[in-house]
């Protein structure tokens, strides 16, 4: 029997390659004739660029570029053995985590460094980029990392703007640069538009430190953006699915790179060679954290399924309070809880491993 293992992490508990090979471990001991592969997996959140690591065949790009910001930092990429795809997760320069609570301030804040590491990649002979967007600390449309790759946005002065939130409202020309690279995929899972109440700023920009005021000024600034946009450049795109993706990263992405907006799972899926490896087996297992009713929206989970190839999956979580219906409608065969009973977290995220290789052991199949 041929066993596909597909898994992202176990947030705060397991990464992803350890996830799966946990539950390698407790099927081989139940059924030591059975072939097992381990496809560890990613969303195009926190860790896709381990997962891609082999697929794309990545060695790690260090060096200096900015936090959210402007403070000197040492940022990480990934740039693939023949130098012509890299693999940029902004939040590694440009995210959240970089920042104290005290330190949030959207209107501060620039995707800045996360152009650095892009132009960087094109400097060395990059021509293809793969962008992970979550996790981020800003609120710029992506003017800071537009700026990065050599645009310029100048008030009714004619004088260069810093390229944070702050300063949208004050762009009143655009000086446009160069396409970085011939194609650039960006990972978005989210479909808001750029502004107005379901935009960047009002969804995501109280978690970045904005207040009602500040939140409104953002609004603005992003619709001022998208207007000098479409007048300047032609191009009006602020509605699309996902523009008020990262502090509308997105939208900046579509407009500054020519980039494209696909769910994150999907080009993970593709990349891994996901597909010919869900025809081969005759079950997949995969597995999340917390199992509900919202793993159905758009989840790795619910993604995986969709491109099973008609293989059966099941999933083994840390909690499990998708109902059978939900479970169902994910497209999943079954799910199971690898917890007997309700413990603390602390305990239950430190036995992650040891109970899902239990789990996969007991498993009935």
């Amino acid at each position: 029997m041929n066993i596909l293992v597909a898994c992202d992490s176990f947030k705060d508990a397991l990464a992803a390659d350890g996830v799966c090979r946990a539950i390698a471990r407790g099927l081989a001991r139940a059924h030591p004739g059975w072939s097992v592969t381990e496809m560890p997996l990613s969303d195009g959140g926190e860790g896709l660029l381990d997962v891609l690591r082999a697929p794309l065949d990545l060695h790690w790009i260090e060096g200096p570029v900015v936090d959210a910001l402007g403070r000197p930092v040492t940022g990480r990429y990934g740039l693939s053995a023949d130098g012509l795809t890299c693999v940029v997760e902004m939040a590694d320069a440009s995210g959240l985590q970089r920042l104290t609570l005290a330190e949030r301030d959207p209107r501060k804040a620039s995707t800045f460094g996360t152009g650095l590491q892009l132009a960087d990649a094109k400097a060395r002979g990059a021509r293809r980029a793969i962008l992970a967007i979550g996790g981020s600390a800003t609120n710029d449309a992506g003017i800071g990392a537009a700026a990065a790759l050599g645009w310029k946005f100048l008030d009714s002065a004619g004088r260069e703007l810093p390229p944070d939130g702050g300063h949208m409202a004050q762009v009143a020309r655009i000086v446009a640069a160069p396409p970085p690279f011939e194609d650039v995929q960006v990972l978005c899972d989210v479909t808001n538009p750029l502004f107005g109440p379901r935009g960047a700023a009002w969804i995501y920009g109280r978690q970045k430190g904005g207040d009602d005021a500040v939140l409104a000024e953002l609004d603005d600034g992003l619709k001022h953006i998208a207007d000098v946009v479409k007048t300047q450049l032609g191009r009006d795109v602020a509605g699309t699915p996902g523009a008020g993706a990262a502090g509308g990263l997105g939208y900046g992405a579509m407009v500054f790179m020519n980039a494209q907006l696909r769910r994150g799972i999907e080009i993970v899926l593709d990349l891994t060679g996901f597909d010919a490896a869900a025809r081969n087996a005759d079950l997949i297992v995969t597995g999340e954290g917390h199992l509900d009713g919202q793993s159905a929206q758009g989840k790795l989970i619910q993604g995986l399924c969709g491109r099973s190839q008609g293989t059966p999956v099941i999933a083994l979580c840390g909690k499990l309070s998708a109902t059978p219906d939900q479970i169902a409608a994910i497209g999943l065969k079954a799910a199971y809880s690898i917890n007997k009973e309700e413990r603390p977290l602390a305990e239950m995220l430190a036995n992650t491993a040891a109970n899902l290789e239990r789990t996969a052991a007991g498993l009935m199949l």
